[in-house]
């Protein structure tokens, strides 16, 4: 049985390799008319690849749709009996799951229904172990497809079934305890994400500097006296921004360039009065402490580019979403294009700009910023991102951008963003809308130091935790490799060796061939669904 079949790597004496077409039947999938309400039902127990996105179970016994059998008579789509095994060959191509019922697939998997003397969880493993080996036989442009004869190709290591009891037995009982280890981790990361955002509360709400304020409430200023600043140091900083403009149009001017000329700064718009119905469902802040509206405190937000850029490009570097991480810009992914001078001027970066991601098919990940570095001024920014730049005089960009990640804004950003699209989105004006805790900027300083200490030890601790998950799962990967090389359980010489179940299984199907090639016609089964004993 094992002819012709390449091995991967050796195995002991009594086993044998074969390919995944030799164990069973390779079974496809299908799906019917997603306009016709009547095919769509309870009846039949139907599974697509999303059904197993973030799942982790062994088995399922039910998907988000269902056929009704006349869907299942208008499809391609096959019932296979419980026990079968799914292979998800695209989109993506590697999810595994072993059906706990009768159960059809749509044309996103390969199955297989193993035959006789075989262990299905034995096959589940393997192919869990051989994902990036299915993935290398896949092909296509816009997504990778494994085809049914790609996967009935697979080799596999068959022990004998003794000994794939024993095998399935031993990584049960080893996959269980890593699986509470990586709970008790999981656990700790939730616990230490807990104690930051709590941390995060006492430093908005106050608490975390309110001994400095007890001792600084003589020079603290009344909340109408620091909105009347607020506002005095907008128009200011917007006639500093005219007075750039007028010298850089006295330039573009005195030597005529290709490039164009400089874009007149826009006035600050107009932001709309916090009313006493928002501020009373708030948390009461201390003395010097007032809830302001965003937009006084920052620049018109801006969007980036949105011209098609690419890893290998000449010219300026861009930073995107994956660029925004944890509070910081990380350029190891970097994307670039070449932009004329007018591009360059208006979408680069300042050092202190705050990067916000707006748009993202993830609510979690809406919102979430990172300050610009004087090494990051050289790059422009994507049009997923929103550009904010902070009035030093009132917000330091370090005490905005930690604000962003508090919960307080959180719920906030959330609450305006979420979509049932699919697609959540947070524009300029919902952002200049965001309700922040502000107090003056010596002790916003105050707070981004005592802050950054506690982060940081958080973040090592998280960081840890996380290095750990990593170890757990490079052991689970170790495992099934011990286990599909004979080295996991002890070896039983006097077993019956793999190849007579092998053999056993081609001597059944050539029986079932040639009895089904004498029966007469008249008497031929013509069921939709495979039958098996």
């Amino acid at each position: 049985m094992s002819a012709g079949v390449r091995p991967r790597w050796p195995v002991p004496p009594n086993w044998a390799w074969a390919t995944l077409s030799q164990l069973g039947e390779i079974v496809g999938g299908g799906t019917p008319s997603t306009k016709e309400p009547a095919y769509w039902g309870d009846e039949i127990t139907w599974i697509s690849p999303a059904d197993l996105t973030g799942y982790s179970n062994k088995t399922i016994g039910k998907g988000r749709k269902g056929l009704s059998k006349l869907g299942l008579n208008n499809s391609s789509a096959k019932v296979m009996p419980a026990g079968s095994v799914h292979f998800s060959s695209r989109a993506p191509v590697g999810h595994v799951v072993i059906s706990s019922k009768p159960t059809a697939t749509n044309q996103g998997f390969k199955s297989l229904v193993p035959a006789s003397g075989l262990v299905n969880s034995y096959i589940y493993y393997y192919l869990i172990a051989s994902r990036e080996y299915a993935r290398s036989r896949a092909n296509g442009t816009t997504f990778l497809e494994l085809s049914g004869k790609a996967f009935g190709e697979l080799a596999i290591p068959v022990a004998p079934t003794g000994e794939q009891h024993r095998i399935v037995s031993m990584i049960d009982r080893l996959f269980s305890e890593l699986d509470a280890g990586i709970e008790s981790l999981q656990k700790a990361r939730a616990q230490l994400a807990t104690y930051r955002q709590s941390v995060l509360k006492n430093a908005f709400d106050g608490r975390l500097t309110a001994q400095w304020g007890e001792m600084s409430r003589d020079r603290l200023e009344a909340p109408t006296q620091l909105l009347d600043r607020i506002k005095r140091a907008r128009t200011e900083r917007y006639e500093c921004q005219l007075t750039e403009w007028r010298m850089a149009v006295d330039e573009w001017t005195e030597s005529p360039r290709s490039d164009k000329r400089p874009t007149r700064p826009a006035p600050p718009k107009a932001v709309p009065p916090l009313l006493r119905t928002e501020t009373e469902r708030l948390p009461t802040l201390p003395a010097g402490w007032s809830y302001l509206r965003l937009g006084l405190l920052i620049d018109e937000p801006k969007y980036g580019t949105s011209k098609k850029c690419g890893h290998n490009f000449s010219g300026t570097g861009v930073l995107r979403i994956p660029n925004v991480v944890d509070g910081v810009i990380n350029t190891e992914d970097l994307k670039g294009a070449r932009f004329d001078s007018a591009d360059v001027q208006a979408f680069s970066l300042m050092q202190g700009d705050v990067l916000m991601i707006r748009s993202n098919g993830s609510i979690s990940i809406v919102g979430k910023s990172a300050i610009v570095s004087e090494e990051e001024e050289e790059y422009l920014y994507a049009g997923y991102l929103m550009r904010l730049r902070t009035n030093p005089d009132v917000i330091t960009p370090e005490y905005l951008n930690l604000v962003l990640g508090s919960q307080f804004i959180r719920v906030q950003i959330e609450e305006k963003a979420k979509s049932t699209s699919g697609v959540n989105n947070i524009n300029a004006r919902e952002v200049q809308s965001l309700v922040v805790p502000l107090c003056s900027v010596d002790e916003q300083r105050m707070i981004v130091k005592q802050l950054s200490q506690v982060l940081a030890i958080i973040d090592a601790l998280d960081g840890n935790i996380k290095d750990r998950m990593l170890v757990t799962e490079g052991l689970r990967q170790a495992i099934l490799a011990r286990a599909f090389r004979g080295q996991l359980v002890p070896q039983d010489p006097s077993i019956v060796p793999a190849s007579f179940v092998l053999d056993k299984i081609s001597a059944d199907r050539a029986r079932t061939a040639k009895s089904t090639t004498r029966r007469p016609v008249g008497k031929r089964r013509a069921a939709k669904s495979l039958q098996y004993d």
